[in-house]
C-alpha cells in the first residue's frame, strides 16, 4: 500500500515533536505501507488530457500514490484544496475529500449545514460591521462566545461576558485591520472549561475523550494544556458524532460536542484532529485504525 499526507512541512523537515506526523511514518514503517509525507510546495500540477503526466513533485513527473490523507485542516490554503482535487481527479483516494475540508473550514457554514439537519447547535450569527448590540442581546444573550470563521486549536476564540467587552473586542479588531470574518456564538455555560472530542474513522467511533481546562479557561483544547481523560460514549454521543461525519462526508474527524445539561450540542468539526490527547487516554491506536479503514476502502486483503 503506498500514500502520501499532505501536511504544511516536508518530510525532511519534520521535527520530533511533531506527534501526529511522527506516529503515522512509525506504523505506516511497521506495517510495511510505503508513506511519503509532502507539503504543497513539492507540487506542480500540469492540467492536461494525458493524466499519467500530470503531476510534478519535486521537479519530477511522478507515480501516483494509492490514497492521500490532507493534514492541514482549518489552514488548507487554496493551492493545497487545489492538489487534493486534481489527485481526486486522477482517481487517488483521498481521506477527507476537498469539498468536505472546505465546508468545514468555515464554521458558520457548517453551523448552517447542521442546523439544517436537525443537529441541537449553539445559536450562531456572523458579525457584521457596525454591530447590533442590541440584536445580540436580544437573539443569543451575553455572555457569548467570539470565533474567527477558520481556526483550529483553540486559536481565534474568545468570551465575552458583556457588551462592553464584545464593544472592546471589536474596537481592537478594528484598530488592527484584520480582514478576518467573526461569527458569535452561544456561550454554554453547563460546558464551561470542558467538552468532549469524539474521533471518528470510516462512520465509526473509534475513541472519546473528555477535555478539561487545568486553569479555569473557558476552552479546554489539549494543546494548550488543557487535561483529558476516557469517556465512555453514551448512544446519544455516537449517534451525533457518527451523523454529523455523514452529513459533512468526513471519514476521519474530531467531532467537538458540549455539555447541554444532560444532553449535548455539536460544537464544530475538524477535519483533520490531531490525536495525541486521546492516544494518552485512549487504548487505541489511530493510524492503525485509518490504515485499516483505507485498506478495506481500497478493496486490499489482509
Amino acid at each position: 500500500m503506498e500514500g502520501w499526507i499532505l501536511y504544511r512541512q516536508k518530510q525532511s523537515d519534520i521535527s520530533y515533536d511533531k506527534y501526529e506526523m511522527n506516529r503515522f511514518l512509525e506504523v505506516a514503517e511497521r506495517r510495511g505501507i510505503n508513506l511519503k509525507i509532502l507539503c504543497p510546495e513539492q507540487f506542480d500540477l500540469l492540467v492536461t488530457r494525458d493524466d499519467n503526466k500530470s503531476v510534478i513533485v519535486d521537479n519530477h513527473y511522478t507515480k501516483l500514490p494509492q490514497f492521500l490523507l490532507p493534514r492541514q485542516g482549518a489552514s488548507t490554503p487554496y493551492f493545497s484544496l487545489a492538489v487534493i482535487r486534481h489527485l481526486e481527479r486522477l482517481g487517488v483516494s483521498t481521506f477527507n475529500s476537498a469539498q468536505s475540508i472546505e465546508i468545514v473550514k468555515d464554521k458558520l457554514y457548517t453551523q448552517q449545514i447542521l442546523a439544517a439537519n436537525n443537529f441541537p447547535v449553539p445559536r450562531t450569527m456572523l458579525a457584521r460591521y457596525p454591530l447590533n448590540i442590541q440584536l445580540i442581546e436580544e437573539t443569543i444573550g451575553f455572555p457569548i462566545v467570539v470565533k474567527t470563521i477558520s481556526g483550529s486549536q483553540g486559536n481565534g476564540v474568545f468570551l465575552c461576558e458583556t457588551q462592553g467587552h464584545l464593544q472592546d473586542l471589536m474596537q481592537l479588531i478594528d484598530t488592527a485591520k484584520t480582514q478576518a470574518n467573526f461569527i458569535i456564538q452561544e456561550f454554554i455555560s453547563t460546558s464551561k472549561g470542558r467538552d468532549l472530542r469524539v474521533f471518528i474513522v470510516g462512520g465509526r467511533v473509534i475513541a472519546c475523550m473528555e477535555r478539561i481546562s487545568s486553569d479555569g479557561n473557558f476552552k479546554a483544547n489539549f494543546s494548550r494544556g488543557g487535561e483529558v481523560r476516557a469517556f465512555p460514549p453514551s448512544k446519544e454521543i455516537e449517534w451525533l458524532a457518527t451523523e454529523c461525519a455523514r452529513v459533512l462526508n468526513l471519514d476521519i474527524t474530531g467531532i467537538d460536542l458540549l455539555f447541554d445539561g444532560e444532553n449535548f450540542k455539536v460544537c464544530e468539526a475538524n477535519s483533520s484532529p490531531g490525536f495525541r490527547g486521546i492516544e494518552s487516554c485512549c487504548d487505541v491506536s489511530i493510524p492503525d485504525a485509518i490504515f485499516d479503514f483505507i485498506k478495506i476502502r481500497l478493496g486490499l486483503h489482509y
